[in-house]
C-alpha cells in the first residue's frame, strides 16, 4: 500500500516544511491544523485545512478540530477488513496513511517558575494525543511519526517504495505509546504536586535517556542512565557538562552522585572524596583549596582511584594537588581555564561542571526528592533525606555539655554521617573527617572500623552516630580512643547505659532526636 494522506499538526515545528514539502512531492495529500496549516501554506506546501476533511470548523479556540469521525475512522479503519471497507465506502470516508504530530508544550510550560495553573490546564494535549493513540493502533496499516529524528528514515522508505515497512511502524508505534505515557506521567504528576497528594492509589514515572552505559555494576550487567524530565533545581549529575575525559560509568554515576549530595550539605567550601558510595575523605575550609587538603588528608589511601566533588570553582592551585593522585572523576560548579588545562592533561579523568557558584543552593534551601529503590515485583518510594539539624533541637544528656568547638565539630559529623551506609560511625576533628565506619552489621563494629582507621587522630576528635546507641559499649570505646564528645539520635531503651559510659569518661553527649539510617 502506498501513503497518500498524511494528516500532519505539530507544536515543535522543526524540520516540518521541508518534510511536508518532499512528501507533497511524492504526491501524498497533507492535511493540516491551525498554526501547522498556517505555515505550510506560507510556505508554499500543499495543504488542506482539516474542516475540509470533517466538514466542520475549529470551534472552542482550536480544542476540538480534529476529535471527529472522519479523521478517526480514516485512521483506525482495517484495510483487509470488508465490513470496514464498506462502511467507509458507505459514508464517504477516505483513510489516512500517515499521521505526523507532537504535542502541546506540557512539559516546557510547567518547567517556567511563574506558570499559573489556568497555562498549564491548557497546554494538556487531547486532540493530538488521540490521534497518535489511533495511528499506533492501526500500526498495521498506518504510519506515524511523532519525532522530528525519524523524519528523514520515514521520508527515505516513502521515495523508495511508496510506504513504510511493518517493522518500521511497529518502531514508530511502540515509541508513540512510550511518548503519549510519558506525557500522561507528566500531566499526573503535576496535579499530584498541585494537591499535596504525592503517593496517590496508582504511581507513574517517566524518565528520558542520557545515554545508555557500557554495563552495570558488573560487566554481566546491562544499564542505562535516565533523567526526570523536569530538572530539580541545584547542582546534579543529570544535569553536569561532562568537560573532559572518559564516558560516565554506572558506578561513576552513582558515586558523583553520592558526593553531590554530601558536599551540598555544606554552605561553606567544602570537598569529598567517595569510595563506593561512601565518604573516605570529607573537609571544609576557608577555601577550596583548604578543604581539598583536608578531605585528602583524610584518608590519603582510599581516594585514590575515588571521586572528589567540591561546592565551589577548582582553581589551579587546587588543580596541580588533584593532578598528583588517581582519580576517577571530579565534580564541581565549574574549573578556572588554567585549572582545567592542568586537570585535561590526564586523559581519562571525567571533569564535570554542575553550574556557576552562584548555583548552587543552601543547605536549608533544599527540597526532598522522591528516591525509588527496586524491590521483586514491586518498588519502595520515600522522600530524600535533606533534613538539617537545628541547633535548638540539641539536647545535651551528659553532666558535661560540649565546648563551643566540639559543637562545631558536631555539627559537622552530623552532616556526613546521614550519608554514610548503615549501620556508620564518623569521626572528625579540624573540620575533617578522620575515621568512617561504614555499612556494619553491629554499631560497635563501625565504631571499631572508624577508630582504627583514625589511629592517633582519634584522641580530642568528636563521633557521630546515624542511630542510637543500643547499649553502652560503643561509648567505652570512644572513650578508650580519647573521643571527647558525641552526637546521636537518641531513644535507645538503654540510653541511661551510654550517658553513665560517656558521664564516666568525661564524654560530653547530645542527642538530636533524629535518626540517619541509609541502607
Amino acid at each position: 500500500m502506498a501513503i497518500k494522506r498524511a494528516l500532519v499538526s505539530v507544536s515543535d515545528k522543526t524540520g516540518i516544511t521541508e518534510f511536508c514539502r518532499a512528501l507533497a512531492a511524492q504526491g501524498v495529500q497533507i492535511i493540516s491544523t491551525g498554526g501547522t496549516h498556517a505555515l505550510l501554506e506560507r510556505e508554499g506546501v500543499p495543504v488542506i485545512g482539516i474542516s475540509d476533511v470533517t466538514g466542520f470548523p475549529e470551534i472552542l479556540d482550536g480544542r476540538v478540530k480534529t476529535l471527529h469521525p472522519a479523521v478517526h475512522s480514516g485512521l483506525l479503519a482495517i484495510r483487509d477488513s470488508a465490513e470496514h471497507v464498506e462502511a467507509m465506502e458507505k459514508l464517504g470516508l477516505d483513510y489516512i496513511d500517515l499521521v505526523v504530530v507532537n504535542l502541546y508544550p506540557f512539559k516546557e510550560t510547567v518547567s517556567k517558575p511563574d506558570v499559573s495553573y489556568e497555562d498549564a490546564i491548557e497546554n494538556i494535549d487531547i486532540g493530538g494525543p488521540t490521534m497518535l493513540r489511533s495511528a499506533a493502533k492501526n500500526h498495521a496499516f498506518v504510519s506515524v511519526v511523532v519525532d522530528a529524528g525519524d523524519y528523514a528514515e520515514v521520508l527515505s522508505q516513502i521515495q523508495a517504495g511508496g510506504d513504510t515497512t511493518l517493522e518500521t511502524r511497529k518502531r514508530l508505534a511502540a515509541k508513540v505509546f512510550r511518548h503519549t505515557a510519558a506525557y500522561d506521567a507528566l500531566i499526573s504528576e503535576y496535579f499530584a504536586e498541585q494537591l499535596g497528594d504525592p503517593l496517590p492509589e496508582s504511581l507513574t514515572f517517566t524518565y528520558e535517556k542520557v545515554q545508555e552505559l557500557r554495563y552495570g555494576e558488573n560487566p554481566h550487567q546491562q544499564a542505562a542512565f535516565y533523567r526526570k524530565p523536569l530538572a530539580k533545581k541545584g547542582p546534579s549529575i543529570t544535569t553536569a557538562k561532562q568537560l573532559h575525559g572518559k564516558e560516565l560509568s554506572y558506578n561513576n554515576i552513582n558515586d558523583a552522585n553520592a558526593a553531590l549530595a554530601i558536599v551540598s550539605e555544606f554552605d561553606e567550601p567544602a570537598v569529598v572524596a567517595i569510595k563506593h558510595m561512601n565518604p573516605c575523605g570529607v573537609g571544609i575550609g576557608a577555601d577550596i583549596d583548604e578543604a581539598y587538603v583536608k578531605a585528602y588528608e583524610s584518608d590519603p589511601t582510599s581516594i585514590f582511584g575515588g571521586i572528589v566533588a567540591a561546592n565551589r570553582t577548582i582553581e589551579a592551585q587546587t588543580a596541580d594537588r588533584l593532578a598528583q593522585i588517581f582519580l576517577e572523576i571530579i565534580i564541581a560548579p565549574d574549573f578556572t581555564p588554567e585549572a582545567l588545562e592542568i586537570l585535561s592533561r590526564k586523559k581519562n579523568i571525567r571533569l564535570l561542571a554542575t553550574g556557576t557558584d552562584s548555583q548552587v543552593q543552601s543547605a536549608a534551601e533544599r527540597k526532598p526528592e522522591w528516591l525509588v529503590t527496586s524491590v521483586d515485583g514491586g518498588m519502595l518510594v520515600q522522600q530524600s533525606d535533606v533534613h538539617s539539624l537545628d541547633e535548638a533541637d540539641i539536647q545535651v544528656v551528659t553532666e558535661r555539655a560540649p565546648t563551643a568547638e566540639e559543637l562545631k565539630q558536631l555539627l559537622f559529623a552530623w552532616k556526613v554521617v546521614k550519608h554514610v551506609k548503615s549501620n556508620a560511625i564518623l569521626l572528625a576533628a579540624d573540620s575533617m573527617t578522620v575515621g568512617v565506619g561504614a555499612g556494619q552489621m553491629n554499631r560497635v563494629g563501625a565504631a571499631r572500623i572508624a577508630i582504627e582507621q583514625a589511629g592517633e587522630k582519634a584522641r580530642g576528635a568528636v563521633l557521630a552516630s546515624d542511630a542510637f546507641f543500643p547499649m553502652g559499649d560503643t561509648v567505652e570505646l570512644a572513650a578508650q580512643a580519647g573521643i571527647t564528645a558525641i552526637i546521636q539520635p537518641g531513644g535507645s531503651v538503654k540510653d541511661a547505659e551510654s550517658v553513665a559510659a560517656a558521664n564516666a569518661a568525661g564524654i560530653a553527649m547530645v542527642v538530636t532526636g533524629v535518626r540517619h539510617f541509609k541502607h
